[in-house]
């Protein structure tokens, strides 16, 4: 598994949001702007904007417009695993060759590799669609 940036930021960015909205990630709906995101995790603002746009578009934020605006999740953050953010952000959670690994084919002496692949695709999936945004956010530091 290849975890890209645009990955990394946007687990960063919905960290962010949950830990925005409450701190718990109880709390659905509160607004936090995209500015604070980029500021607060370090990410290039107008690479986080396409980021925000995918996780919109795939269900996981809202967003409203002005300047009372800003991005809240869709649900609780301990609904939302880290396996949705990165099929979001990245399409399939492992690539071989550039391919998703149940595509990529094999015969002769390596026949035997598209199993191996796909374990370890199941793998992968199987802990990243175990661990929620609460889940890194009890494990996250305190701010005072």
């Amino acid at each position: 598994m290849y975890v890209s940036a645009r990955s990394d930021y946007a687990l960063r960015a919905m960290l962010a949001v949950a830990a925005g909205s409450g701190g718990d990630g109880d709390k659905v709906g509160e607004l936090v702007k995209a500015a604070s995101l980029a500021e607060v995790q370090d990410i290039p603002l107008s690479f986080l904007q396409g980021i925000l746009l995918d996780l919109r578009r795939a269900g996981l934020l809202h967003s409203h417009r002005g300047a009372d605006g800003g991005y809240a999740l869709t649900r609780p953050a301990d609904e939302i695993t880290v396996g949705d953010v990165l099929r979001a952000v990245g399409g399939t959670l492992t690539t071989v060759r550039g391919l998703p690994a149940e595509r990529a084919g094999y015969h002769g002496v390596a026949a035997g590799l598209t199993d191996v692949w796909l374990a370890v695709h199941g793998a992968i999936a199987t802990v990243v669609d175990s661990t929620t945004l609460a889940d890194l956010l009890t494990h996250a530091p305190t701010t005072s």
